[in-house]
């Protein structure tokens, strides 16, 4: 037996609402409601007004507080059913079309980044973080083995495939990977460097630590193919210098001409003209 067909369900019209004529004409008990709530501040002209409901209208006037550019004071007035009295139902600043607005909220785990974490702060971890998996779940053989207990030490979670991915990524790219400055003018890879440190698992097959002292990285995660100019098999040092020792002839010399009697200072002995000669040829081989 087919079930019966079900018959459809009417749709719901939403009614526009009607401007109620007393609280539209209550520009003057709105304004006053605003001047009331913004003082010491004065209140702009009127903006115009809105219907919400059945007898409920909202009155909209210009805001002059510098701290709320394009914002504008809002007045909700209503009356009760068959009643001729008009009251203010609420008084608030409502953000205009050009108004000043906050950014956006971002939660606090969306707005972390590395490095903001300081001495004595917390960053608790989400239980359903896919970077972590539980410590006795069992991997693939190509995979780490997690142990549940390792020398005492219990850990609850340890690292999934995909927070190994992500790590292995961002190291990668980092300022310890290939495309680094440094490593573009290294004169080898970090694989060839006797201070290269695998690390365990599958992460010993791109990335080790630093353990030269010397070295930019020493103590940081680096790649394989990485590099600095602290490679342990950079053994070449440059000559001290590039010029030859002088050379001294020591064999000729050349004779110059005596000075005169003449030539010599009143307050000066007299020297013969060899023991000048003589003179002049030992400076000029470098003896004093």
């Amino acid at each position: 037996m087919s079930p019966l067909p079900q018959s459809p369900r009417p749709t719901r019209r939403t009614r526009t609402p009607v401007v109620d004529t007393a609280c539209a004409e209550a520009v003057a008990l709105a304004r006053e409601a605003a001047e009331e709530t913004a003082r010491p501040g004065p209140v702009g002209e009127h903006l115009g007004l809105r219907a919400e409901g059945d007898r409920v209208v909202t009155h909209y006037f210009e805001c002059f507080d510098a701290a709320y550019e394009g914002w504008r004071w809002a007045v909700t007035v209503t009356r009760a059913s068959r009643a001729k009295v008009v009251t203010v139902s609420e008084c608030v600043l409502l953000p205009g079309e050009d108004a000043l607005l906050a950014p956006p909220w971002v939660p606090w785990l969306d707005r972390l980044r590395p490095g903001d974490l300081g001495p004595g702060d917390l960053l608790p971890t989400a239980p359903d973080d896919v970077r972590l998996a539980p410590g006795y779940a069992q991997v693939d053989d190509s995979a780490d083995r997690q142990a549940q207990w390792e020398l005492g030490l219990g850990r609850v979670r340890v690292l999934s495939r995909e927070g190994r991915d992500e790590a292995a990524a961002r190291w990668y790219d980092g300022v310890g990977g290939p495309r680094a400055p440094i490593a573009a003018s290294a004169p080898a890879q970090c694989s060839t460097c006797g201070f290269f440190l695998v690390l365990a698992g599958e992460l010993r097959q791109m990335f080790g630590v630093c353990a030269n002292e010397y070295a930019p990285d020493d103590g940081r995660v680096v790649s394989a193919d990485h590099g600095c100019g602290a490679h342990s098999e950079a053994v070449t040092i440059p000559a001290l210098s590039e010029h030859s020792p002088p050379v001294v002839d020591e064999l000729g010399y050349e004779v110059l001409p005596s000075l005169t009697a003449e030539a010599v200072a009143p307050d000066e002995a007299p020297v013969s003209v060899d023991e000048n000669a003589a003179s002049l040829d030992d400076e000029a081989l470098g003896h004093s």
